[in-house]
């Protein structure tokens, strides 16, 4: 729905709090507001924001043009098991695919290492008798009264949802069609997802946990999506809102709802689109992105402008560290790495003595024992409280002061058994999770073949710059950056992403002189078709679009392969050197060696279709004096070495370009406090970012 109004709306629901931007296209002027989240309903918490941020800003529901969300309601709800009860229902001979997954160690060394757990039991899984080979022809029928039988079988049991996995479905999906079609019919209400809808990629395992994970997540999605634009109509928003996908891109939330495996990384997306837009308008080549909110951290390396994108994605992993150890999935993610690290996750003394922190988290409620709402355990956020880094009387703009007694109160319980004093207890969670988070850092970094000593770190979330700097020193970083509005960063990220939508089809075939070309542009177009269908979900006018085209690409006999653009010289000419060389590159960037003599294939047709990012009038510098604010000064304490130091406490909106700040200093802005420590300045740069170097 168009609309001439010139203010749009982003809002990010966080396992702790929901961020919201509210930005006016007119006049670059932007609104920034922050409030807890509603685990039990996380709709209820972000209508309440953006009822709130509009008040403030004294606009209408009516005048917004635009809202785009992002969301952590997929990723929770398969990290916590909190789905629709869900049956598997797959080829006869395959029941156990899920549970006998890749049938490889993910670490050859740890004989006591044992894989995710797999989603769905095998108490949960059905076969029918139905066989097609891999290209597409019909080795057994499928049988109509044989998914009806299951069809009431199911519906006795009570099954909310039906994942669907055929064998070779990418290649002829009719039997998935026939058995959603009489589903439905005897299943009404039931969720249905079929595994050719939701990836026409080979690898049945894949496929099948996809296919589950969405199946899964998918009556939860529905209902979350129904009543949030229940709430938007309800209270007078007339336009159209988009979710960010975990592609970076936006899509309808229809899509959404149907397809939540789409939105696993929702929320996450936002930051780091953002950060690449930060890239580009700064001409920074390497960029390492650095979220901590209060659940968990996140990290993605952002190369030449561009988020790094893979399709190897995993959740629930079992080591955080090892690939292979959790649930893949095979979509276009953003390529960023999680840890169980951010202000409520939960400190505590393990059985030998050693303090641990996380992945476990207090959430929104109670929340960290500071925030005053019941909790007791102690906290990261405790800890930065009892340190003084975050200022109790400016949490939130002021609009929530924080229990310090109440997280002296949290620290004791590790304070006592570790033989400490509640601030050296407080340091060492400090030091514990900035030393967890850099092990994670690093090792994603090396993993992109890039060193975190020659990046620039960008740092934003509700914890990060509280953070960065510890984080810095530990990764040999020299220069970070704190964005304007870094505590909703990702809020703000979600107003600069453009709508896309991804394909992919499987088709092995050789690289060789004479291969059928226009079977080949045949296979791409109905791709194409697709995600063009997509975006029209989202009122995308398909003039505006740009496509690209994309390959798996393999030596014969490996087991995975890389993803490359096509060469026109191929799409033009069927010109398959063109394709080897395109490959051989990215194989050589990749693993420093290519296999002369080999043959080399691909697996997958790849396509994405997007429109050009939307262009912002953002002012560089937003924040103004408010009437009456000064700087002040806190103690910080800096570990049994350094003690307590005194330290400079100076709003955001008093910063002058150019005039650096010496550490130990704390730049306080509404949704975070940005910590300078000792051998570190800051200043403010014409552009409205902190940039904070450490000597």
């Amino acid at each position: 729905m168009k609309h001439a109004s010139t203010w749009r709306m982003g809002f990010d629901i966080g396992g702790t709090f929901t961020d919201l931007v509210l930005l006016d296209d007119a006049t670059g002027h932007a609104l920034r507001h922050k409030t807890l989240t509603t685990p039990d309903d996380p709709s209820e918490g972000a209508y309440t924001g953006l009822t709130q941020l509009l008040e403030i800003a004294g606009v209408a529901a009516s005048q917004v043009h635009t809202i785009t969300h992002g969301t952590t309601l997929a990723i929770n709800a398969l990290l916590e098991r909190r789905g629709a009860k869900t049956a598997f229902v797959t080829t006869q001979g395959f029941r156990d695919v899920l549970i006998m997954g890749r049938e490889y160690r993910y670490d050859i060394y740890d004989l006591n290492g044992s894989p995710a757990t797999p989603l769905l039991p095998r108490s949960q899984a059905f076969e029918l008798n139905e066989r097609v080979t891999a290209r597409g022809e019909v080795v057994t029928s499928l049988e109509e009264a044989e998914v009806v039988a299951l069809a009431a079988e199911l519906k006795a049991q009570a099954y909310e949802a039906v994942a669907v996995l055929f064998m070779h479905a990418y290649a002829w999906p009719e039997h998935e069609n026939q058995v959603a079609a009489i589903f439905k019919r005897e299943l009404p209400g039931v969720s249905i997802s079929v595994s050719h809808q939701v990836s026409r990629e080979i690898r049945e395992y894949d496929r099948g946990v996809l296919t589950a994970m969405n199946a899964f997540v998918q009556p939860k999605a529905r209902r979350y999506m129904s009543r949030l634009e229940s709430k938007l109509r309800e209270g007078g928003f007339t336009c159209d809102w988009l979710v960010m996908g975990s592609n970076g891109g936006l899509m309808a939330p229809q899509i959404a709802a149907d397809f939540p495996t789409r939105i696993i990384e929702s929320g996450p997306a936002g930051g780091i689109v953002a950060t690449a837009a930060f890239a580009r308008k700064n001409g920074h080549k390497q960029v390492l992105a650095f979220d901590m909110g209060g659940t968990t951290a996140k990290a993605c390396v952002v190369r030449d402008g561009q988020p790094s994108i893979t399709t190897n994605y995993e959740v629930g992993r079992a080591d955080r560290l090892l690939k292979g150890s959790g649930l893949p999935v095979k979509l276009p993610v953003v390529d960023m790495i999680e840890i169980g690290a951010g202000g409520g996750s939960i400190a505590r003394v393990d059985s030998l003595g050693l303090l641990e922190i996380g992945p476990e988290s207090a959430s929104a409620f109670p929340g960290p024992a500071c925030y005053g709402r019941g909790g007791e355990l102690p906290t990261v956020t405790d800890a930065n409280v009892v340190l003084g880094l975050l200022d109790p009387h400016a949490f939130l703009g002021g609009r929530m002061t924080l229990d310090v007694a109440a997280a002296r109160r949290a620290i004791e319980r590790v304070a006592t058994p570790l033989g400490l004093s509640i601030e050296d207890a407080a340091w060492g969670i400090h030091e514990v999770a900035n030393n967890k988070m850099a092990e994670a850092l690093r090792t994603h970094a090396v993993e992109k073949g890039v060193s975190p000593q020659h990046m620039t770190m960008l740092a934003f979330g509700g914890a990060g710059p509280s953070h960065a700097w510890s984080l810095a020193k530990l990764l040999g970083v020299k220069r970070v950056y704190f964005p304007d509005g870094a505590g909703v960063y990702s809020a703000f990220g979600l107003l600069t992403a453009p709508p896309s939508a991804d394909f992919v089809r499987s088709d092995r075939c050789r690289l060789q002189e004479g291969m059928d070309l226009p079977a080949i542009h045949a296979l791409l177009a109905e791709g194409f078709d697709e995600a063009f269908t997509t975006l029209a979900a989202a009122n995308v006018d398909p003039k505006t679009a740009f496509t690209q085209q994309l390959a798996d690409v393999r030596y014969v006999g490996q087991g995975s392969e890389l993803t490359v653009t096509l060469p026109d010289a191929f799409l033009n000419n069927g010109d398959a050197a063109a394709l080897i060389v395109a490959f051989e590159t990215a194989h050589f960037a990749r693993f420093g060696r290519t296999l002369p003599g080999v043959g080399v294939e691909v697996v997958n047709w790849r396509g994405r279709v997007q429109t050009t990012p939307p262009t912002l009038a953002t002012q560089d510098q937003n924040d103004r004096p408010d009437e009456g604010e000064s700087e002040k000064t806190l103690s910080v304490y800096l570990g049994r070495d350094a003690g307590s130091q005194p330290c400079r406490v100076v709003p955001r909106s008093l910063l002058n370009v150019g005039v650096a700040v010496s550490g130990p200093a704390l730049l306080q802005e509404k949704e975070c406090a940005i910590y300078v420590g000792p051998g570190a300045s800051a200043q403010l740069d014409a552009q409205g970012n902190i940039l904070m170097e450490i000597h």
